[in-house]
């Protein structure tokens, strides 16, 4: 019979951390992972501070010479500045306007002239030494010229000599890249710099680019006063003739249509135009009135005068409510002597004739309004005609009137804006002819530009001391993002912030040792370190389970090599110093226990006892302390077996047997092997190599033991490097490690110092 909680988790599985609680910036652990790269990162400065170095030195120096210009309106208004440079003088726009008049190449390729640059070997590319480094003729050289001696027609030409027009257009474009115009915030004061190899030669420049300015300034403001007189002469003519033209056009028209009051004219027709709206409006409000009284009586007009007499305008009339009246009467007299008198009596003859002399008189009254009503409607749409062909021509008459007006005033307007036009340009001509001869300078030196003493660039020590900085940067941002990339495990810490899972303990690195050794490391009992870790595991079991002891102990990993048998035998060999307990190879595709264990051969095993060909007192082996179930003959397919209800039953006569059974099952990223016992433990030990599994791999086993509740209690982390680990700061402390909150630790160069249980 299975034990009790068999198919439950033996523990409830710890939860993830809250999300943000790992979001802070863990200084101390960039520290260490800049302290483990300090070499790299100090030979990449060092070597950068050494290239920069060699660089800097072998630049040619830069001198630069300023000039201060003083740049301010113009005080002669021979042309508006306005409509020469489009901004007044004095704003923003205009000081820019100015700025880029200096930056220009008319006044580069001045300056180029009067210092003769073009001629210069810092400008000159004719004149300039060849490079100290460059790449070496072979490389300019194909392979078949290499090795076969050839005559190419290109090596027959001359070498090219550029022209002087395109070395005087490199000139200059070199020069106005050397040139910096700054203003002064806040004032009208402009800088005007120069930057040459030679100082001299950069105070010079600086100097002629401004007097070059001034000099240009002049000379524009000349040109442009004769430009201007010139064009605004030839252009009053022509404003002159379009305006005698324009008036006589004008008073051509006035006389064609015999415009004498054009606006009393309008004015009278409008007003006769609203007379005749109001009146038509009236008419269609009396004409809707007298049609709805006509389809009244249009339709009762056949069905007898006495239906006519029930229609509302008929019976609204007077004479028929009075006719009405006497009619009822003389019925009412017919109706009362019928009664008394046969129908012969004269006094009921004189009452017949008396009705029907009512009802005649009824019947031609109405008639009579329904035809005043017919009338009134016909003479009703005759005025409304009348009157809406009187507007319409009305009408007709003002937008006549109203054309001939638009034209009048559109002439007119012509004549008003060319006389305008005329008049401004006229004035402007006299001004111009005024005071053409008056030139002011808009601008003055303030400051001539010096020789300067020291180089402007290369800032030898700035660039050095940023190179130096910037590469110590690069280095450390590589050596992070080289820690970041690094997702294999290195420390406990590591376990718990990302795998949110505790760690029961870790198991030292042994290096150089077999694996036979390996599984008897614990009995044997040569490594007191290995053997207090293996002790402060099985404390942090037993611990975990005071309330429910974990009789079904599972040990699994990701993937193969980590180090779940040797786990999974010497915390076998440590429970067995104070329980019962049994150590069971359920790994049936790569068992280890025959030769780790020097089993005879053909022992019968697990496979054997679930498929009923062995006894389990035959399987079961003695070990030290403990006893051992081995795998035996390897089934055809181990997972169908570990899932019959056969080894259900194996296992729970087992656990009552034995206090502890420890299972070494394969790893869970190759079968499913050791999902289907995790359903089957108490709890479940999860081994991990350090340094050596990457992160992902770790998780996914992981979530798949998560995904079928299986009581994971915690992670080993196998093969530490204790010394270097404590050494790069990866929280065990000076030498010292705490495992899972249990309380076990130990001192790596010396002994146990933990309570053992």
């Amino acid at each position: 019979m299975a034990p009790e909680g068999l198919h439950q988790a033996g523990a409830e599985r710890l939860r993830p951390a809250p999300p943000g609680e790992d979001d802070g910036i863990d200084l101390l652990r960039i520290w260490y992972a800049v302290y483990r790269h300090k070499v790299s990162i100090l030979l990449l400065a060092l070597l950068t501070v050494m290239v920069t170095t060699l660089v800097v030195y072998s630049q040619t120096p830069i001198y630069q010479s300023t000039a201060t210009l003083l740049i301010e309106p113009s005080t002669s208004q021979v042309v508006s500045i306005k409509q020469v440079y489009g901004a007044e003088a004095g704003s923003n726009d205009y000081l820019q306007t100015q700025f880029e008049l200096i930056r220009s190449r008319s006044l580069a390729e001045r300056v180029v002239r009067d210092l003769k640059l073009n001629e210069r070997p810092e400008f000159d590319p004719r004149q300039r030494p060849a490079p100290a480094l460059k790449w070496p003729d072979w490389l300019n050289v194909s392979l078949i010229q290499r090795f076969l001696p050839t005559t190419r027609p290109a090596d027959l030409r001359e070498p090219e000599v550029p022209a002087e027009d395109k070395v005087f257009e490199a000139v200059v474009s070199a020069f106005m890249s050397r040139v910096t115009v700054a203003p002064k915030r806040g004032t009208q004061l402009a800088t005007i710099g120069v930057e040459m190899a030679s100082s001299v030669m950069a105070a010079q420049a600086a100097n002629a680019l401004a007097q070059g300015y001034i000099d240009s300034q002049f000379e524009a403001r000349l040109g442009l006063n004769q430009a201007a007189a010139s064009w605004m002469t030839n252009r009053v003519a022509e404003l002159k003739a379009n305006l005698q033209a324009s008036e006589q056009r004008l008073q051509q028209y006035r006389e064609k249509e015999n415009l004498v009051d054009l606006e009393g004219v309008t004015t009278l027709s409008g007003q006769e135009l609203t007379q005749v709206g109001t009146r038509m409006v009236e008419l269609r409000r009396e004409l809707a009135s007298v049609e709805n009284q006509y389809k009244q009586i249009e339709r009762m007009k056949g069905a007898g005068w006495e239906r006519l007499a029930a229609v509302p305008v008929v019976a609204a009339d007077s004479m028929v409510r009075q006719f009405r009246a006497e009619e009822a009467r003389a019925r009412a007299k017919v109706e009362e002597l019928s009664r008394r008198y046969g129908p012969k009596h004269p006094a009921m003859a004189a009452a017949r004739t008396d009705l029907e002399s009512a009802q005649v008189n009824l019947r031609n009254q109405v008639e009579q309004v329904v035809g005043g009503i017919e009338r009134s409607y016909q003479l009703a749409i005759a005025n409304e005609a009348s009157v809406r062909g009187s507007f319409q021509q009305n009408k007709s008459e003002i937008q006549d009137i109203k054309r001939k007006e638009f034209t009048f005033r559109e002439l007119q307007r012509e004549v008003e804006s060319n006389r305008t036009l005329y008049d401004t340009f006229m004035t402007r001509l006299k001004e111009t002819s005024a005071v053409s001869d008056l030139q002011a300078a808009n601008a003055r030196i303030v400051d001539r530009a010096i020789v300067p003493k020291a180089p402007v660039r290369p800032k030898k020590g700035q660039i050095i001391a940023i190179a130096g900085l910037l590469a110590l940067l690069a280095g450390i941002g590589l050596a992070l993002l080289r820690e970041q990339l690094d997702n294999r495990v290195h420390g406990p810490a590591a376990v718990e912030a990302r795998l949110h899972l505790p760690t029961l303990g870790i198991l030292p690195l042994q290096k150089k040792n077999e694996r036979i050794r390996m599984a008897n490391l614990y009995l044997d009992d040569t490594d007191k370190a290995f053997s207090e870790s293996v002790r402060s595991i099985r404390t942090g079991v037993v611990l975990s389970g005071l309330d429910n002891p974990h009789k079904i102990i599972v040990v699994t990993s990701s993937v193969p090599g980590e180090g779940k048998t040797s786990l999974a035998c010497n915390l076998a060999f440590s429970l067995g110093q104070v329980d019962k307990v049994l150590l069971i190879e359920a790994d049936m595709r790569r068992p280890t226990f025959k030769k780790l264990f020097e089993l005879p051969a053909g022992t019968p095993g697990l496979a054997n006892v679930v498929a009923g060909t062995a006894e389990l007192t035959d399987a079961v082996r003695s070990v030290g302390t403990i006893d051992l179930l081995g795998c035996g003959t390897l089934p055809p397919n181990p997972l169908e077996l570990l899932s019959t209800q056969r080894f259900v039953q194996l296992l729970g006569e087992l656990a009552e047997r034995y206090d502890r059974i420890v299972i070494d099952t394969p790893p869970v990223q190759v079968v499913s092997d050791a999902l289907v016992l995790a359903t089957y433990a108490s709890t479940v030990i999860f081994v991990i190599k350090s340094e050596a599994t990457p992160f992902p791999i770790i998780a996914k086993g992981i979530k798949q033991l998560q995904q079928l509740n299986a009581p994971l209690a915690g992670v080993v982390l196998n093969q530490v490097n204790v010394r270097k680990a404590t050494k790069y700061g990866y929280g065990y402390g000076s030498g010292r490690y705490a495992y899972g909150g249990y309380g076990g630790y130990y001192d790596y160069y010396g002994y146990s110092k933990e309570t053992r249980a």
